[in-house]
């Protein structure tokens, strides 16, 4: 980091960005404690047998289905999750923050719980799956549809925070300019809001894609583990363990990689609040 002179009334303080002394070991100790394993990971993939391994029937289905739900997932975040972001950001009402502590939920609820909650919710006794079950014969646990309603339920409370930040941070300024010129409100929040806050709204989904593909708590209690069906990536790592080890790895050094890319792309933009 280059040198820096700041004024200080009279006197001139030249910053070189270097840390205390004090802080250095534990900052190292923490860096190893978080980089160890991931490198571990790494050196004890079957590298050789990659290509075999990734061309498997069982890792392909995995992936696939982890690819598809986590997509689909990351399409409700992004319907129903701009909308309340732009509710909390632009309107006041009454208990606004208890509702955006209970948006925020599913972000410190063990992701267990939250597969439970869905069970009892939109199980085939749940408080609405029964009415599914008994008016349109539709049953959600263990199917396919219910990996996306767990993965999008953990996910959402991602994008929620990534936009609404984005929407506080905006000049409101532009949408009362669209105003007076007579555009609509919600002409206004399409061709004026959301191109203001759309880093956002793509930083948000990014994150939700890559935390939807990554969970599997909710998904295991809410959808199960069925092949083909509700297995994803994570549940498939988690039971290969036991049978097949370098599946095992390979799993989840491809989540490893995902991951990676996601914070690689993002993390400047959250530490220095640019674009870029």
């Amino acid at each position: 980091m280059p040198a820096s002179t700041v004024r200080n009334g009279t006197r001139r303080i030249r910053s070189t960005g270097r840390p205390p002394s004090v802080l250095l070991l534990p900052a190292v100790l923490g860096l190893a404690f978080l980089t160890l394993p991931l490198l571990a990971l790494i050196v004890r993939v079957p590298w050789r047998a990659l290509p075999a391994q990734l061309l498997s029937a069982d890792v392909g289905t995995a992936l696939r289905l982890s690819l598809v739900s986590a997509s689909l997932a990351t399409l409700i975040c992004l319907l129903l999750g701009v909308p309340l972001a732009w509710v909390l950001a632009r309107t006041t009402f009454p208990g606004r923050r208890l509702l955006r502590a209970v948006v925020t939920v599913p972000l410190v609820l063990p992701p267990v719980v939250g597969g439970v909650a869905l069970l009892l919710l939109l199980g085939r006794r749940g408080l609405v799956g029964q009415y599914l079950d008994a008016w349109f014969g539709i049953s959600l646990p263990f199917s396919t549809a219910a990996v996306v309603l767990a993965e999008a339920f953990v996910a959402m409370p991602f994008l929620v925070i990534a936009v609404e930040g984005a929407l506080r941070s905006a000049d409101p300024r532009y949408e009362e300019a669209a105003a007076t010129l007579g555009a609509s409100r919600f002409h206004s929040f399409r061709r004026v809001t959301l191109p203001l806050v759309a880093p956002g709204v793509t930083a948000g989904g990014v994150l939700c894609f890559a935390r939807a593909l990554g969970e599997f708590g909710a998904t295991i209690t809410f959808a199960g583990s069925f092949p083909g069906v509700t297995r994803t990536m994570p549940l498939a790592v988690y039971l290969a363990l036991e049978t097949n080890r370098d599946a095992a790895l390979v799993l989840s050094l491809l989540l490893l990689m995902v991951s990676v890319l996601v914070l690689a792309s993002l993390r400047e933009r959250w530490i220095t609040g640019r674009a870029g």
